[in-house]
């Protein structure tokens, strides 16, 4: 190692008070290799830290209270007197029954099972509305961030709970709390001889530095693991062990007898032991502010353009639900929300549609002609800052007018009878795979999708170029074709090859039974265009893909967007053909 990393020089340079984690408990040990700690060769490195958060008129007595009171040998644990009185586990007394500050995390030992388990402050979990996933407290509403994280030893025991500065200032703002860490950084080394090692010229020395105390202690191993020993051992000798329930009487010098041995320490342990450590307390202060849990007004918002020369008006002028404004958006907006955990899309009418965050508010947007979403400006800014800052980035000067199917809504209140062709495409799904049981007593898909997911998978808006265009075809082709049941199509079929017939070409002989083989081959044009151009996905150019969009019905002339749209408005289209010719009363 090098004399810095003894000596701790980058480290006692860093505060937690303006790092992004703040540790609220930790008990560390960091073993270099695998030499016992007597031995030459050991390198270790130990981190302990406590913390108690204090209110401001207890501060000037918490500004005395330093590692023995709060470091890692401090333990938050309730406390009943013998007077009545009751010392919960998340109150810290100073004195007996005199409490002056807050526990944020608490220490549970289960003695039974050998474990010691540290408790994240439950209160501090409900206020910022955290969920615990593994070993991490995470909050929803805002993507899913890490708030807090926790680490267990290879034995299951605690051994460090971390908070990220952003949320924990925020939670100590709403109780007007500020928290009081007190740390410890211990780093060993044993060399066999300071002559010509790393630490040749370094001696033992105490000093203030960076807000904290250091010292540097230089010993011999054998000072320290060898010297002299002595034992004693002491027995008593008035208990007759043939007695059926003897009683032992008061100690004294007629029934107790000893013997005692001392030796030398073993001279083995030749070498040096170089040990740095440091100790500091930190205050982490709020900034008076609580957008989380208070819910104070957030002075970080964006602005967004609202008229066709780009001027601007910022969130808070269009928090309003009078404000009569709309904003417009790239249409690129909705894939990207889509692809955060906890976003779905949901569709009103063919144009118009609801975009659900994990904030728990829908967006109502519309699709406008030229292909830009437009929102209702409150809409937009009564969502969380995070959110509206996402949209801010996709914002645009007013193009191509507001939808005008949003207008119908929520202008007019009237809202337009249309259906998404995604909508559609799932109806038709259902009503063949339901027909399809009725009619032949056998189930036509050979597994169940999950169709939430799926939903969110095939949309019009992932269609951004011709790959994503392959790729929803792809998606097409997963919930249809990947999923027909060939085996039970196949005892349908009276095709001469049907046992080399793929799942396509079965239920499209099926539906030839009915209506012909060339009635059937056009119905299923869509399906076998979209296939090939799957098939493509991975070499997105060539004559045969271009024949395969073609086949699949769909306009090269279009925005890729509406190409998506076309696609899926097709490929649905074909399902409900199946199903209307293979389960129609014949004419008369």
């Amino acid at each position: 190692m090098e004399q810095d990393w003894i000596l701790q020089t980058k480290e006692t340079r860093r505060t937690f008070a303006k790092s992004t984690w703040v540790p609220l408990r930790a008990s560390t040990t960091n073993s270099k290799n695998s030499a016992g700690v007597s031995e030459v060769g050991h390198t270790c490195e130990v981190f302990g830290c406590g913390s108690v958060a204090f209110p401001p008129e207890h501060r000037e007595v918490a500004d005395r209270l330093s590692w023995s009171s709060i470091g890692i040998g401090h333990s938050a644990q309730p406390y009943a007197y013998e007077d009545g009185k009751y010392s919960s586990i998340d109150e810290y007394q100073y004195n007996d029954e005199e409490t002056i500050g807050v526990e944020l995390v608490f220490e549970h030992y289960q003695p039974v099972v050998g474990v010691k388990q540290w408790i994240l402050n439950p209160d501090l979990v409900v206020a910022l509305r955290l969920i615990k996933e593994g070993n991490n407290w995470v909050r929803p509403e805002e993507n899913f961030v890490v708030v807090a994280r926790e680490i267990l030893d290879e034995k299951g025991n605690h051994s460090l709970i971390e908070i990220k500065r952003e949320f924990l200032i925020d939670y100590l703002a709403a109780r007007n709390l500020s928290l009081r860490i007190s740390y410890y950084r211990q780093r060993v080394e044993n060399v066999i001889t300071m002559a010509g090692s790393e630490y040749e010229h370094l001696e033992d020395k105490k000093e203030e530095r960076d807000g904290g105390r250091f010292e540097l202690l230089i010993r011999e191993l054998k000072d320290i693991y060898g010297g002299s020993w002595a034992s004693m051992r002491v027995w008593r000798t008035d208990v007759d062990p043939e007695e059926d329930a003897p009683v032992m009487g008061p100690e004294n010098n007629e029934n107790t007898a000893y013997e005692s041995s001392k030796g030398d320490g073993h001279s083995r342990h030749e070498g040096v032991r170089i040990e740095g450590e440091f100790w500091r307390d930190e205050w982490i202060d709020h900034k008076g502010q609580s957008i989380r849990v208070r819910g104070d007004e957030n002075p970080n918002l964006p602005h967004f353009i609202v008229e066709t020369d780009g001027t601007r008006m910022a969130s808070k002028e269009l928090n309003n639900e009078d404000i009569g404004r709309w904003l417009w958006f790239r249409s690129n907006i909705i894939s990207e929300l889509l692809s955060l955990r906890g976003f779905s899309l949901k569709w009103y009418t063919a144009e118009t549609g609801g975009l659900v965050s994990t904030s728990s508010y829908s967006v109502h947007f519309g699709l406008n002609s030229s292909d830009f979403i437009t929102v209702y400006a409150y809409d937009i800014a009564r969502l969380p800052a995070w959110e509206q800052h996402i949209w801010a980035a996709h914002n645009i000067a007013p193009d191509g007018k507001v939808s005008e199917e949003l207008l119908e809504s929520q202008v007019k209140a009237q809202p337009a009878s249309t259906h998404a062709v995604e909508e559609l495409l799932f109806a038709s799904l259902h009503l063949l795979q339901n027909g399809f049981k009725e009619k032949f007593g056998i189930e036509l898909f050979s597994h169940e999708i999950d169709e939430k997911a799926a939903k969110q998978q095939i949309s019009r808006f992932l269609s951004k170029d011709r790959t994503s265009l392959l790729r929803l075809a792809k998606e097409l082709i997963r919930i249809f074709s990947d999923r027909l049941n060939i085996r039970e199509l196949r005892k349908l079929s009276n095709h001469k090859d049907k046992a080399k017939l793929g799942s396509n070409k079965l239920l499209q002989d099926l539906l030839a039974q009915k209506i012909g083989t060339e009635n059937a081959r056009k119905v299923f044009g869509v399906i076998v265009g979209a296939y090939d151009m799957r098939v493509g996905d991975a070499h997105p150019t060539g004559s045969k893909i271009e024949d395969a969009i073609t086949l699949a019905g769909i306009d090269q002339e279009l925005s890729f967007l509406r190409q998506g749209e076309q696609l899926i408005h097709n490929f649905g289209q074909s399902v409900w053909y199946i199903g209307k010719f293979l389960f129609a009363q014949p004419e008369k």
